[in-house]
């Protein structure tokens, strides 16, 4: 990713964490990315390709963080970042509206996160799924980070009965 689109994306991250996607604009995006409106334009049309684009790239960082660790640590590790993620909490706390849409993703879509998710746990799908269910929850619901990291040993333990995605 190009630099300017990553600070352009971080601009927005921070836009959004401040203002929540509603309240932001993309004047306000361009701001907090220290850029000229006309430059945000440049590679975003919308403030819902900026919401989308973001997301893309959220999904991306969060997929390598996990890739590589063992299993308990990479749940914990997702659950930490969605439970704090500073834009989900925003959402969370002052549209929960466009939170529900925003997670409320289609089969095909679904399956594509699970898939994802099933290859950095390097679980079969259904492993992926149950760990997927659960990471929503945390995004809707995130408790404590101790009950959390409790919580994704407790769901490694129980994945790791589960053969592996083949």
């Amino acid at each position: 990713m190009g630099r300017t689109r990553l600070g352009l994306l971080t601009g927005a991250a921070r836009a959004f964490a401040d203002q929540g996607l509603r309240g932001s604009t993309m004047q306000s995006v361009a701001a907090a990315a220290g850029v000229a409106k006309a430059t945000l334009y440049n590679h975003f049309r919308t403030k819902d390709d900026l919401a989308r684009a973001l997301l893309s790239a959220e999904l991306d960082r969060l997929t390598a963080l996990a890739a590589g660790l063992p299993r308990d640590q990479a749940l914990a590790t997702l659950s930490d970042e969605l439970g704090a993620h500073p834009v989900l909490r925003r959402l969370a706390e002052t549209e929960p509206e466009v939170l529900a849409s925003l997670l409320a993703v289609p089969p095909e879509r679904w399956s594509d996160l699970t898939a994802r998710l099933a290859a950095a746990l390097q679980v079969n799908p259904d492993g992926a799924e149950l760990a997927g269910r659960w990471l929503l929850g945390v995004v809707l619901q995130p408790g404590r980070s101790t009950t959390r990291r409790r919580h994704a040993a407790y769901l490694a333990t129980m994945l790791s009965d589960v053969p592996p995605a083949g």
